[in-house]
């Protein structure tokens, strides 16, 4: 997709490093940086310069080639797996693009280990494109269902940022919105600010500015007025997990807005890459809620009047503050999952049918 114009994805490798957009710093500064090494992977997952499921992954699946370039021994490349598996607990496409690595590398002396590594993460990263493609194909028939009937801007409402700043490119959510967008059917985004992070203010909004979609603001708690209103004919929401039962696992907030569409009778969408789904997990009781460090609340990062980005203490220096990154709305108030064989019911059924 395009930051100023130009064609980029959000990761790449160049010259034995690892290349990502540094996500804290959007949208105030447009900033590449460099990985080198495995903790470098690691810590750019953990402070959330890569964040989204799909692109977690794919940091993951590049830390492990980084990691034989360190050094190519199998004690380390073990070690550095477990250490990138628990960098951030909730999103399965971490686990899942490790397991998928060290299943081609593990015990593998070979002097072409850097070659299958890297070739490896380099096809995770275009299977990730190709899937989110077919999530905007598939999910555009929704968006086109919508606007041939009301003949006037399509609303959608979607939270926290599941764009292709997401993934390497398209995204979820935004995927069908960037292609009916493309096609010239009008939308328009309600782009949920999505505490305490902004993701949606921050990343969301900015990628669709970039795209020249239509988007609108709002804090996170005025979705359920405008769907009362009549204001969201949709919702498309992306999932750091869906266990094979149909219920989603998002960025925390998800579930509130699910519950308001229910109540408005508003249609509620789930895009997802099959990578996203724990086929072993069977109560969502058992996923594990990332706990974030309180000062994501009690503190606010923006510009200040000389453009240097700082933060500021928002909340009294006493108060206590708890800081869940995820919630999981049950599969009862999904209208249905949009992934890259085609759309199904949040349901075991659903899923078994599109994923033999």
């Amino acid at each position: 997709m395009k930051i100023e114009g130009k064609e980029y994805h959000t990761i790449w490798f160049e010259n034995y490093t690892v290349k990502i957009i540094d996500q804290t710093k959007l949208p105030h500064k447009f900033l590449i940086k460099d990985l080198k090494t495995v903790k470098d992977s690691i810590n750019a997952i953990k402070t959330m310069e890569v964040r989204g499921a799909p692109l977690i992954g794919a940091t993951a699946a590049y830390g492990m080639v980084l990691a034989i370039i360190e050094n190519n021994d199998q004690s380390f490349l073990k070690t550095s797996a477990r250490e990138l598996i628990n960098s951030r607990p909730t999103a399965i496409n971490l686990k899942w693009a490790v397991d998928r690595m060290m299943n081609k590398l593990s015990g593998l002396n070979s002097d072409k280990i850097l070659e299958i590594a890297l070739n490896e993460a380099q096809l995770i990263c275009k299977e990730d494109i190709s899937f989110c493609e077919s999530i905007g194909i598939n999910g555009l028939k929704v968006i086109e269902e919508i606007y041939n009937k009301k003949k006037d801007t399509v609303n959608i409402l979607t939270h926290c940022n599941a764009g292709w700043l997401a993934t390497i490119d398209w995204g979820t959510a935004t995927s069908p919105i960037y292609h009916a967008h493309k096609k010239g059917i009008p939308v328009h985004v309600w782009a949920d600010e999505t505490r305490p992070r902004n993701q949606g203010a921050n990343l969301t909004s900015y990628e669709l500015n970039e795209e020249g979609i239509k988007n609108t603001i709002i804090a996170d708690n005025t979705g359920g007025i405008l769907m009362q209103r009549g204001d969201v004919d949709m919702c498309i929401v992306g999932t750091d997990r869906t266990l094979a039962n149909g219920d989603v696992c998002n960025k925390v907030g998800t579930y509130l807005k699910a519950l308001a569409a229910h109540d408005n009778n508003i249609p509620f969408y789930v895009a997802l890459p099959s990578s996203t789904i724990d086929w072993n997990t069977k109560n969502y009781k058992d996923i594990p809620i990332e706990k974030r460090n309180s000062e994501e609340l009690s503190q606010i990062e923006g510009l200040d009047e000389n453009g240097n980005i700082k933060k500021v203490q928002i909340y009294p220096k006493k108060s206590k503050a708890m800081n869940l990154a995820f919630d999981v709305t049950p599969a009862k108030y999904v209208t249905g999952l949009i992934t890259e064989k085609g759309i199904c019911e949040a349901s075991e059924k659903g899923l078994k049918n599109l994923f033999k």
